[in-house]
């Protein structure tokens, strides 16, 4: 059985207004979500109030707390909806259920961890490796189509500085570009 048979008929049809939360982090959340169209933020929240974005994600991207649905820790991030979105809710066990019975379908879960521990990778690299401002071009250069369906604010808390640091970045670029 392939992971989108599985979705279609396990998976429950979730549909979320912007603004709305999925799940916040410090709560329990058994699900994986596959998102079919919208727009979300994961993101954390330090004990004095600061966010900081894990990332965002788009339709046809899978986001979930792992460590809450596989491990019963509370969910280390909170994650919203940034735009109206619909999303298939799937709780992370009955994939491992299937994936028992199914090497095919074991494989494609493989593949879905391997793809999202490369991302991971590479967020981790861009984040202690690159400036905020080599951080910016490659967002620019890799997704310049979700650079416009976000707040500049947002944009700042993915990058890890403020919103003026941003406004300097994007400044310096512009007197480059011309």
């Amino acid at each position: 059985m392939k992971f989108y048979e599985v979705l279609k008929k396990e998976a429950v049809l979730v549909e979320r207004k912007k603004g709305q939360h999925l799940f916040f982090q410090g709560n329990s959340d058994k699900y994986l979500y596959f998102v079919q169209s919208g727009l979300l933020k994961a993101y954390y929240t330090s004990a004095d109030g600061k966010d900081f974005v894990k990332s965002f994600i788009q339709a046809s991207e899978i986001i979930g707390s792992v460590g809450s649905a596989f491990a019963d820790l509370d969910c280390s991030f909170g994650l919203i909806c940034l735009e109206d979105s619909i999303l298939q809710r799937l709780p992370l066990q009955i994939l491992i259920d299937y994936g028992k019975k199914d090497l095919g379908l074991a494989n494609e879960l493989i593949q879905f961890l391997l793809q999202l521990a490369m991302k991971k990778e590479r967020r981790e690299y861009e984040f202690l490796c690159l400036s905020a401002e080599q951080r910016y071009r490659q967002l620019r250069q890799d997704s310049a189509k979700l650079i416009e369906r976000i707040t500049q604010n947002d944009l700042a808390q993915y990058l890890g500085v403020t919103a003026v640091g941003l406004s300097r970045i994007k400044k310096r670029i512009e007197q480059c570009e011309l």
